[in-house]
């Protein structure tokens, strides 16, 4: 990669526009793919987005903005896909421009659920992109603190040393630190599972459970993350990195965020079609709840996940929350 690196961004909600605020701070233009030609022309008019951190103000000259995903991917070197696991599929269909050559990052937070894959499998399997030129985007950092500017990190996983750390400085600023990883795997896994523990906690808050449970909750989360992904994926990583351990933190007890809202409205009797109508943004932790549980089902010896379990018998199952949470408080440690 070379200070002519161009990159873009595939998304419109809240945390693409916060990437596209944090690739704003080091480069001179931006392409930015979304689907909705309403956000694209408010973005041209107004400077913001109108329905994610509206608090965000662009310089619209350094934006190029389409509604039409081929001139952005071709345009583009780096690939920024940010795009809510349930449906970058249909947005990837529209493809027709060979993006082969092209660096992709992901900053999906979740698993192709039409295939069981992760995001990084997926476009090597399906778009022939070389393991070395796939990337993902890691926590810990909330898309709003993004907006206020307050400091967060970034963990930026690549085979490719080089590109990571390239990604990793297109990306900081003076309230973003950055570091890079080669754990691509291990981390795309743990940004998936995060957002379903914070499920978890949000559940355990909608019930009634206080911050005793909580810490015992988070702290036997952490633990059955490295088992999952020690299963999966097989190599030396310390789980007590930010990358894990701290984005589980942050998402689990946040009140940005959007998964730990939707565990809490479960938690206090909503069904999960009421939650997710209810809330403005999407669940991620919803669909991965399921693509976890299936993908423990697959393996001949399978893990204990009694969390991830005990949120699939609640989300998918119908149980009710409270008598779950009861045979999970036995389960713990």
């Amino acid at each position: 990669m070379s200070d002519t690196t161009k990159y873009a961004v595939f998304g419109a909600g809240s945390w693409a526009t916060a990437i596209v605020k944090m690739l704003c701070e080091n480069q001179n233009e931006i392409g930015w793919y979304m689907r909705s030609v309403y956000a694209k022309e408010h973005i041209l008019k107004e400077k913001h987005n109108p329905s994610y951190l509206s608090s965000v103000e662009f310089h619209t000259e350094q934006l190029k903005l389409s509604n039409d995903i081929n001139e952005i991917a071709d345009w583009a070197d780096v690939l920024i896909f940010v795009i809510p696991s349930a449906f970058i599929h249909a947005e990837l269909e529209k493809l027709t421009t060979d993006i082969s050559k092209k660096t992709i990052v992901s900053a999906v937070k979740g698993i192709m659920p039409e295939t069981g894959k992760l995001v990084g499998e997926q476009f090597h399997d399906e778009y022939n992109i070389p393991f070395e030129n796939i990337a993902v985007i890691a926590g810990p950092c909330h898309a709003e603190e993004v907006a206020l500017e307050r400091l967060s990190y970034l963990t930026i996983a690549c085979d490719d040393a080089k590109k990571a750390q390239a990604i990793a400085d297109s990306l900081s600023s003076d309230y973003i630190k950055t570091k890079t990883s080669d754990d691509v795997i291990g981390i795309e896994y743990a940004v998936m599972l995060k957002n379903i523990y914070a499920i978890a906690a949000g559940i355990a808050h909608g019930l009634g459970y206080g911050d005793n449970f909580q810490s015992v909750l988070m702290s036997n989360s952490i633990r059955e993350m490295k088992r999952f992904i020690k299963k999966m994926h097989k190599m030396k990583r310390n789980i007590n990195n930010s990358a894990y351990l701290g984005d589980l933190l942050v998402t689990g007890y946040s009140v940005f965020s959007r998964n730990r809202m939707f565990g809490n409205m479960i938690g206090k009797g909503y069904t999960v079609k009421s939650a997710q109508m209810e809330m403005n943004m999407v669940a991620e932790g919803y669909y991965a709840t399921k693509s976890a549980f299936e993908l423990n089902k697959k393996n001949k010896k399978k893990t204990q996940l009694p969390i991830i379990n005990a949120v699939y018998d609640i989300l998918y199952e119908g149980k009710d929350a409270k008598k779950v949470f009861q045979k999970l408080t036995d389960k713990l440690d």
